[in-house]
């Protein structure tokens, strides 16, 4: 027997795969669980250019025969590349050349966001930074169709903030996120302490799998996660590799931004997974430290990124539905192509 998953919510999803020892609790109010309506005249909103009214978000229909592709390109200083055309552009899968359907260099597709916050120890010092530049972040992507949604990850894996299109509603959950974990003080090799998560205290792996496969997967059109954490993971039921699938099955693009304070001698632990997880999936890893101007930087280039992105979609030559992997390689002379790796077929 399976519990009634509530309308857009996650909860149910653990006493199904058997987390419950590492719950995902719902933490914004009642009514950010159900399905989003338009605000009742009058609501505050944070968006640009919306003139204090919101507009009923629309619902994608997609194709599932249809293979739909999102990606940047950039040149060899990674400077962003506008302008192109359909002709610009070779498309494979598995070797084989595919005849591109449509193609479009459009903006304005709805984008669905999920912000990810690590609130382990080791994040005690970044916090603060992290929830000031993301609020920004926010209010200069999203827009009118766009989505966002906020998950914590320490000891639990909490969903701070359902999906909305307000931003001053991730802004208000945003500052309901504290440390957590059971982190325990380490003696540090340079003489001071460094906060050390407990063994069962950072579910990255598991925050990344909940979001990709329980959020996002219901999803259609432009997805991204953008996580931030120093990386390392302890205690996730999920290993790296389930991570990367999850965020592969469900079309999500995943940006890391390696954040942490550990009295100075922050070695970019974990990069190497992260790393991993964003080049399969068509994002990127960008290593802040613990320097407020390098996120605010970095938050800078995603958004231009997101807002930069190309889109392709073909019918694939292979129309088996046996839901192996399919690998992906889009081509452009001289220019370097950021895009996941490949896709998921789907199953009868």
């Amino acid at each position: 027997m399976r519990f009634k998953r509530p309308a857009r919510s996650i909860v149910s999803f653990l006493f199904i795969l058997g987390l419950w020892a590492t719950p995902l609790t719902a933490q914004s109010a009642a009514p950010s669980a159900s399905p989003i309506t338009s605000p009742t005249p009058g609501e505050a909103n944070d968006q640009n250019g919306q003139n204090g009214e919101e507009q009923p978000l629309e619902t994608l229909k997609v194709n599932v025969n249809l293979v739909n592709i999102y990606f940047n390109v950039k040149d060899k200083h990674g400077a962003l590349i506008p302008g192109l055309t359909q002709n610009d552009f070779q498309l494979f899968e598995d070797g084989k050349d595919q005849t591109i359907k449509y193609f479009t260099a459009s903006s304005d597709q709805p984008l669905t966001l999920g912000i990810m916050l690590d609130t382990s120890p080791s994040q005690a010092n970044v916090l603060g930074i992290e929830k000031m530049v993301g609020v920004q972040f926010l209010r200069d992507v999203m827009r009118t169709k766009d989505e966002a949604f906020l998950v914590s990850f320490d000891v639990d894996v909490s969903l701070l903030q359902d999906f909305t299109n307000r931003v001053s509603d991730i802004r208000n959950a945003m500052e309901k996120a504290h440390i957590n974990g059971g982190g325990v003080m380490m003696p540090g090799t340079a003489g001071g302490p460094i906060p050390i998560s407990h063994p069962k205290g950072t579910l990255l792996y598991d925050a990344i799998y909940l979001a990709g496969n329980e959020i996002l997967s219901k999803e259609v059109g432009r997805k991204a996660m953008i996580i931030l954490t120093d990386g390392e993971d302890f205690g996730s039921k999920m290993k790296l590799k389930d991570a990367v699938e999850a965020a592969q099955k469900a079309d999500a693009i995943v940006y890391v931004l390696l954040i942490a304070d550990r009295g100075g001698m922050y070695q970019g632990f974990g990069e190497g997974e992260m790393s991993r997880v964003a080049a399969e999936t068509g994002g990127r890893v960008v290593n802040v430290g613990n320097n407020q101007d390098k996120l605010r930087q970095a938050f800078d280039e995603i958004s231009k990124e997101l807002r930069s992105e190309y889109a392709i979609g073909y019918k694939s030559t292979n129309q088996k539905h046996d839901g192996t992997f399919r690998k992906i390689e889009i081509k452009a002379k001289d220019y370097k192509i950021q895009v996941r790796k490949g896709y998921y077929a789907p199953t009868e």
